[in-house]
């Protein structure tokens, strides 16, 4: 325990996704002076609101008659920011050891991009697991991946004067034809159709693009890459009345969806059921003490797998947190109705 990285951050609580629950976490752990750093594989807050649902609406959050997953987690975001969380995008939480013990836990987690965390507690948050990309039936792609196929933009200066094709016809595909094409040599987007599951104003914007000849525009799908030692230098178009066309390529992003998978979190030793993490209903605890699940990837009796239902988790636990993080400290139950010290944190006093 006391060989500790020097580069380690340290924090109360480290939350592994940033979907609704793990948001809302944020927040109550924030009115108990608890400190939060936040780790997601997306590159954004959200989880599946944001990267599934962004136009969707959501017709059960309370007091909420009718709201879009974008606008519940613009409006979560908001919530948090007396708190100052801090976020890191794009990555996995890869490995977890335990340092502590029961009664005083601490834990060393280190991610996919090589981050290390020494945290009190971990509240695991990822939905139902971890967000992996679909990836598309081009032979030997995985040769080019983190190279010159990516699945996500992580630095957009890797995009800067190369000639890129975009794959796909949601969100992602529409956001970053838009965001890369003023750093992009050239920027080709391609879609076996001309009707998009995107924002409609992402789809006018992409056609404006298109029709001031500063992007390419081709409907079919990419057969085949080529390249050396990882590089790409060319695909191959397939076109919806099957000719074919080589597309000047030195990146490539498919975006084929996601799918979720429980990851590394299945190698942490805890107690699982059926791919989901068992917690007891007082506190949200796993089969470890201080690792709590909250939102859909816990499970017990009468599980409802509802966005409320991850709140209300998310504040029990909050209130567990607080007697790991501060054991002599009375925990003295307060309503931000009327509670002037928390309205004090909150900046509405």
């Amino acid at each position: 325990m006391n060989q500790l990285n020097e580069a380690a951050i340290e924090t109360d609580v480290l939350i592994v996704g940033a979907g609704p629950a793990g948001l809302f976490a944020v927040f109550e752990l924030g009115l108990l002076d608890i400190k939060a750093h936040v780790v997601d594989i997306l590159p954004r807050a959200g989880g599946q609101c944001s990267e599934l649902y962004p136009e969707k609406p959501i017709y059960d959050i309370p007091g909420i008659p009718a709201c879009t997953g974008q606008e519940l987690v613009d409006n979560l975001l908001k919530q948090i920011e007396p708190f100052h969380p801090t976020f890191h995008f794009n990555e996995m939480v890869e490995t977890l050891v335990s340092l502590g013990t029961a009664e005083k836990p601490e834990f060393r987690l280190t991610t996919s991009m090589g981050k290390i965390f020494h945290s009190k507690l971990v509240f695991i948050a990822a939905g139902g697991g971890s967000f992996q990309p679909k990836k598309p039936p081009i032979p030997k792609i995985e040769d080019y991946e983190g190279k010159s196929v990516f699945y996500a933009v992580r630095h957009m200066e890797d995009f800067r004067d190369k000639n890129v094709v975009i794959v796909g016809g949601g969100d992602s595909a529409l956001d970053w034809t838009l965001n890369l094409q003023p750093v992009a040599k050239s920027l080709t987007l391609v879609h076996r159709r001309a009707e998009f599951r995107a924002a409609p104003h992402s789809v006018t914007a992409m056609q404006e693009l298109v029709g001031a000849g500063k992007i390419n525009f081709r409907l079919g799908q990419i057969t085949a890459i080529e390249g050396a030692e990882g590089h790409l230098s060319g695909a191959t178009l397939k076109g919806n009345e099957g000719s074919e066309e080589k597309l000047a390529c030195e990146r490539l992003m498919p975006f084929f969806g996601l799918t979720m998978k429980l990851g590394p979190v299945a190698e942490w030793g805890l107690q699982l059921h059926e791919n989901l993490i068992p917690v007891d209903t007082e506190k949200f605890e796993t089969s470890h003490p201080g690792i709590f699940a909250i939102g859909d990837i816990n499970y017990y009796p009468g599980k409802l797998k509802l966005i409320l239902s991850g709140f209300h988790e998310a504040a029990l636990a909050a209130q567990k947190a607080h007697r790991y993080v501060y054991p002599d400290k009375k925990l003295l139950f307060q309503y931000t109705t009327s509670s002037t010290n928390l309205q004090k944190k909150l900046g509405v006093s």
